[in-house]
């Protein structure tokens, strides 16, 4: 969306932005502020999840941000009062923190989602809400591309938190009429993203490993096929939905037409760095016992609900990428 059509719908508008230090958040911060948005930003900042100071240096004085949980009541209270948006990004991401950690997980991606949505039924019920689920709440595709009405079989605790989280959203539109989007994200990568480790996603650690000039470590054959999204294009959609009185209440797939294996993006990083190589390790069996096997989805209702499509194709948003963080590795590597 441009500017221009942003404006018409958040120019004075409130906007919480939950989990801003990370991708989604910050990119959205930076994107709604040459609108006339008035946001706020609310991080716990923890280590385990996605956080980043700097992914908000730039706009900081021009925000406010709260260094809190949404979990906290007394705190989420106040910020969700005269709010018109707010973006739910926040919650931990790690499908493998969420197996190790999985009482943490429940606390993140349940308890204080129960904790906002309370919020606003007592204290804003007309506020839009736009909630970031995973594709993971599928989980084994049982045929390709997936589309929202696959079985919902999460094979992770995480998986099964966002599941829930989700079905607390639409309950709430149900039963109290407050608005809500949901969007099940593939893997969503771009400038703010995790690199340090493959916490949150395989991507991030590459483009560290690539960028340093190390093995860029494939579990299994390299086969496995996935999509993506640039965080550009998720943006767009959840933007594009903000104006559409249709879209509550509705779930959709964000996802890609084009897919690649393991293999074939190890092997672009590598020619549009000119650093790197692969190396092909043994899965590791924590992990492989949670890995969904090949995933990209069918993202046909989006597509006819609301005319979105990704725009920026996977190797050019993946330039882009290791661009910013070949210029940033001190703010994002150790």
């Amino acid at each position: 969306m441009s500017i221009d059509s942003l404006k018409k719908t958040f120019h004075n508008k409130r906007i919480l932005i939950t989990g801003g230090m990370g991708l989604l958040g910050s990119n959205l911060a930076r994107l709604l502020l040459p609108t006339g948005a008035i946001i706020t930003v609310i991080d716990n900042f923890s280590p385990k999840y996605g956080a980043n100071k700097f992914n908000l240096h730039d706009i900081q004085n021009e925000i406010t941000t709260v260094i809190a949980d949404i979990g906290d009541a007394g705190i989420i209270n106040k910020l969700v009062c005269e709010v018109d948006y707010i973006f739910n990004f926040a919650g931990q991401s790690s499908h493998i923190y969420s197996m190790v950690n999985p009482l943490s997980d429940l606390d993140g991606n349940l308890r204080a989602q129960l904790t906002l949505l309370e919020a606003c039924r007592k204290f804003n019920p007309k506020v839009k809400i736009f909630f970031s689920s995973t594709r993971q709440v599928y989980g084994i595709p049982e045929q390709l591309p997936v589309d929202e009405n696959h079985k919902l079989a999460p094979i992770d605790i995480n998986g099964h938190h966002k599941l829930l989280a989700e079905e607390y959203h639409n309950l709430y539109y149900k039963h109290y009429g407050i608005r809500s989007v949901i969007f099940r994200l593939t893997n969503t990568y771009g400038p703010g993203m995790r690199v340090k480790d493959g916490l949150q996603n395989f991507l991030g650690l590459w483009i560290r490993q690539t960028l340093e000039n190390e093995a860029i470590q494939v579990f299994g054959d390299g086969k496995q096929i996935r999509d993506f999204n640039h965080v550009e294009d998720v943006l767009d959609a959840i933007l594009t939905s903000a104006s559409m009185a249709t879209a509550y209440g509705q779930t959709y797939n964000l996802g890609n037409d084009t897919f690649y294996t393991l293999t074939e993006i190890a092997e672009l990083m590598i020619t549009i760095t000119g650093t790197g190589r692969i190396e092909y390790i043994p899965f590791p069996k924590h992990r492989k016992a949670i890995d969904i096997g090949n995933y990209y989805a069918n993202t046909r209702k989006i597509k006819q609900k609301i005319q979105w499509e990704p725009h920026l194709k996977f190797p050019e948003g993946l330039e882009k990428v290791l661009s910013f963080y070949k210029k940033n590795q001190n703010q994002y590597f150790s």
